[in-house]
């Protein structure tokens, strides 16, 4: 089963090569409404509608680099799956907003998985004009990453991409993750421990 985080990641790198100065990157978690929620918003080149009702083609892709694009038709199945949805805003020249919701407790719904090791990649990959923020709220609270943040910090000599800075983001999100770990994880195995799923 694919971890959302793989998702995440590659939805993030479309904002990249929209051209995007930002993107808001946020994972929601209501166990009271039985719902995870993962919403990625950019500021991009944004789509016309002709292209949003092509994009979750996996046959389609404006890019050269590769013949089929899978990001978004693997999200709206894994969603789907669940019996969730997924939807996509889309105004040219102006951005993009991918929204995923899941049903969490629901036996087929994917694990986020390795957080820390997506941002700190789309950390380490960031273009110099773009910034993103990562956002997990929970019931425990909410944990933010905002790499404007952390670029106001280290001054403009040190880059995103040095090995000390990735280590360190990778395990600042780790850290911040463990805070604000929510029932997605936890009931899930509890679920698959008590014979539901093995």
């Amino acid at each position: 089963m694919e971890e959302l985080s793989l998702n995440i990641l590659d939805i993030a790198q479309n904002s990249v090569r929209a051209n995007a100065t930002r993107v808001d990157i946020t994972v929601a978690e209501l166990p009271a409404e039985d719902r995870l929620v993962i919403t990625i918003n950019d500021n991009g080149c944004g789509m016309t509608p002709e292209q949003v009702a092509h994009v979750e083609d996996p046959f389609y892709t404006t890019r050269t680099t590769r013949k089929v694009g899978l990001g978004l038709p693997l999200l709206r199945m894994a969603a789907e799956m669940t019996g969730g949805h997924m939807d996509i805003e889309s105004t040219l020249g102006v951005g993009t907003t991918v929204t995923a919701v899941f049903h969490a407790g629901h036996i087929d719904c994917p694990p986020l998985g390795d957080v820390a090791a997506t941002i700190s990649l789309l950390a380490q990959g960031l273009p110099e004009h773009m910034d993103f923020t990562y956002i997990h709220r929970t019931r425990q609270g909410e944990f933010r990453f905002d790499t404007a943040e952390i670029r106001s910090i280290l001054g403009p000599e040190v880059p995103l991409s040095e090995p000390e800075v990735a280590r360190w983001v990778k395990e600042y999100v780790e850290e911040g993750e463990t805070r604000v770990q929510c029932a997605h994880g936890e009931e899930k195995r509890t679920q698959d421990i008590g014979g539901v799923k093995s």
